[in-house]
């Protein structure tokens, strides 16, 4: 039918994991743009979810590693890491493998991807979805981008696979949400966890709320390292979901909040 709601957030283990020792006054206007899109995300009333990750060595490795790769099954399960140490009770959440197949078959059309009939979720969608679906009722469709392993595919290539995420939307007689999720500035696992460059991230936020091709993937791999350490390199998942909306996107909340290890951001974009 068509892309009814898109999405972007942050998904840092620290933001379950370490919810008590953050900064009331920053983490609580977090939690509630988290909530109010929350409520938007079911107001549109998808039939499925499709969520754009960055898979952190939970279920590819570097034996193993696609550019981009898509969940094709009717259940999954998560979260992969301790579900003490990261918050969040272990679930099964509802795929659909069908639907799912139809939407890879247009994807690959134009972009080369692997599937996967079992995939384990890691924090990088169970923060998202702890939020977004607390009762555990969507369908979801896991899709993962490589951001941890280089070589990376260029920018231009997540562009070019969140275009093929929305024609294959607007392919199939189901309502479609998509949401990606990833981090902006943070060092995760090195000496500068809990760095962020609030200045790098508001730039990049600009860019993707107004939907500035050009601008966003102006960006390199070394300057991203450079500036916004090795978890920047997840930009390209909101990059994907800009071309997927095609249109202008707010942003609701945005704070640096260095015990949660990344820049915390919320925002939509209109469906153009």
């Amino acid at each position: 039918m068509t892309l009814v709601f898109t999405g972007i957030c942050s998904h840092g283990p620290g933001i379950t994991g370490r919810a008590d020792l953050a900064p009331p006054e920053l983490r609580d206007p977090f939690f509630a743009a988290y909530h109010a899109m929350r409520d938007a995300l079911h107001a549109a009333r998808p039939d499925a979810v499709v969520i754009v990750a960055a898979e952190h060595f939970a279920n590819f490795f570097m034996n193993n590693m696609p550019s981009f790769a898509i969940g094709m099954a009717d259940g999954y399960e998560g979260p992969i890491e301790d579900p003490e140490w990261l918050r969040i009770p272990h679930r099964r959440v509802r795929g659909d493998a069908a639907l799912s197949q139809a939407i890879i078959a247009e994807v690959q059309q134009s972009v080369d991807i692997a599937y996967a009939e079992e995939w384990k979720f890691d924090h990088g969608i169970m923060v998202p979805l702890s939020f977004l679906d607390p009762d555990n009722k969507l369908t979801v469709i896991p899709a993962n981008i490589n951001c941890q392993g280089p070589p990376l595919a260029p920018l231009h290539r997540a562009w070019a696979f969140g275009e093929a995420l929305r024609r294959a939307a607007d392919a199939v007689p189901q309502r479609i949400a998509l949401i990606a999720t990833g981090g902006i500035s943070h060092w995760p696992a090195t000496p500068d966890s809990g760095r962020i460059n609030e200045e790098w991230d508001r730039e990049f936020l600009r860019r993707w709320a107004a939907g500035d091709k050009a601008a966003l993937l102006d960006y390199t791999d070394a300057g991203t390292y450079a500036e916004a350490g090795q978890g920047g390199f997840e930009i390209r998942t909101l990059i994907a979901a800009a071309a997927a909306a095609r249109g202008p996107g707010t942003v609701h909340f945005f704070s640096s909040i260095p015990i949660f290890s990344t820049g915390c951001f919320v925002a939509t974009a209109e469906i153009a």
